[in-house]
């Protein structure tokens, strides 16, 4: 059986409040964040930073719920700054006959990290740029 690999949920446009050189690794999300994304701990993620054109890898941990935090740890942290535009993906594997009816869901977010939209079953258009 062959698996494809598609975006499962993504923060749009979140802000970087804080970069941690000194911590092992990760990217630390907003708990309240990680739920309306459907994003678990440890869980492999993408940030894509708006503000430098970087691309990473790394895996969510939890950060204090309603903090608003979105904190680049470890190697992530030279590559965004405070105030810095992200987004941040996650992606699940599935069977081609799954894939051809996923909905992924987005979370779209003020300057403050606050959500502002939620879209469960979103469509390529919902997907993309308000």
């Amino acid at each position: 059986m062959a698996l494809v690999n598609l975006y499962k949920s993504k923060i749009h446009r979140a802000t970087v409040t804080d970069a941690n050189l000194s911590y092992a690794g990760s990217v630390t999300i907003d708990e309240e964040l990680m739920k309306a994304a459907d994003m678990l701990p440890h869980e492999r993620v993408q940030v894509l930073n708006h503000s430098n054109g970087e691309r990473l890898e790394s895996y969510v941990i939890v950060g204090e719920p309603g903090s608003g935090i979105i904190c680049l740890n470890g190697p992530a942290a030279r590559l965004g700054h405070v105030g810095d535009k992200v987004t941040l993906i996650t992606y699940a594997w599935m069977t081609i006959d799954e894939a051809r009816n996923w909905r992924p869901t987005v979370v779209r977010v003020d300057d403050n990290n606050r959500i502002t939209n939620v879209v469960q079953g979103a469509t390529v258009e919902a997907a993309g740029e308000p």
